[in-house]
């Protein structure tokens, strides 16, 4: 009886085993980019980055806190000129009067107020300004020659009943107007259409006292 022959069996080592690729391997380039070398050069460009970017927004601050400075002083400067232009055209004012009031003081009332009817007619808005303050200044000498105490002509319409003076609320808002004009100097538009209400009811006072 021929002897039975056994192949020989040999050892498969576990690397020579070939296995299919099944699918996409998304493992190995994860693992480059988090283990890699790549990793450390991007973070160092981002580090870089960030860098760049706190200088800029420090230059910005700086700049920032430079234009802030700049824009207050002006607006200081802006308002300290405007307050005092306001102040020289109230004195403007206030000057024209007085000098109004010395030079027609004791003087014919009828051609005071054709003075005042000119500038009222006048298409200039100073003129209507100092429309106003003209006939303010009859009405306050008129409340004095009346004898009603008070050192100015507010004063004085207060110390006046509705019963002694019937127009009294039209001198009120009047001297109001004229007032602002005083007071609010260029601030204050007075329109045409308001410098004739406001000398109508200066007229309307007149009217009472018979003067007109």
């Amino acid at each position: 009886m021929d002897p039975v022959t056994y192949a020989s069996t040999s050892t498969v080592s576990t690397s020579d085993i070939i296995i299919p690729a099944v699918g996409y391997d998304f493992i190995t380039p994860l693992i480059g980019f988090f283990g890699g070398n790549d990793t450390f050069s991007a973070a160092s460009n981002f580090g870089g980055l960030f860098d760049f970017l706190g200088s800029v927004w420090s230059v910005y601050v700086v700049l920032a806190y430079i234009v802030s400075i700049l824009l207050l002083v002006m607006y200081v400067y802006a308002s300290v000129r405007k307050n005092l232009y306001l102040d020289l055209e109230t004195q403007g004012l206030r000057d024209m009067e007085r000098m109004y009031d010395e030079q027609y003081r004791g003087g014919p009332r009828a051609s005071r107020l054709e003075d005042i009817l000119k500038h009222s007619n006048s298409e200039n808005p100073n003129d209507w300004k100092l429309a106003i303050i003209e006939a303010d200044i009859i009405l306050d000498n008129l409340l004095k020659e009346r004898g009603y105490a008070g050192k100015s002509l507010g004063e004085r319409l207060k110390s006046i009943s509705p019963q002694q003076l019937r127009t009294l609320n039209e001198a009120w808002e009047a001297h109001k107007i004229r007032n602002r004009i005083a007071h609010d100097g260029p601030d204050f538009v007075l329109t045409k259409r308001l410098m004739q209400e406001t000398i109508g009811k200066y007229r309307l006072v007149f009217n009472e006292f018979d003067i007109v």
